[in-house]
């Protein structure tokens, strides 16, 4: 499977869908259960993790929102 994580291309290699949770742990993402995920455009509600399945051609972007500073 080839998806364009975070505007680059990437492989799966064996498998012809994933969701969000198995994409997370294949791709090795640094904490997980703080980042954001887009697949195609859309930000996805973390409840919808598991029953949301990435396929061939999907672009998905991981996002993480940070907060501090100083006013």
């Amino acid at each position: 499977m080839n998806l364009t994580v975070n505007g680059k291309k990437a492989a799966i290699d064996g498998k012809d869908t994933v969701n969000i949770p198995a994409l997370l742990a294949e791709l090795k993402v640094e904490q997980p259960d703080y980042v954001t995920v887009e697949l195609n455009g859309d930000i996805l509600e973390r409840e919808n993790f598991e029953a949301t399945h990435v396929k061939d051609g999907d672009s998905v972007e991981f996002l993480y929102f940070m907060g501090g500073g100083e006013h």
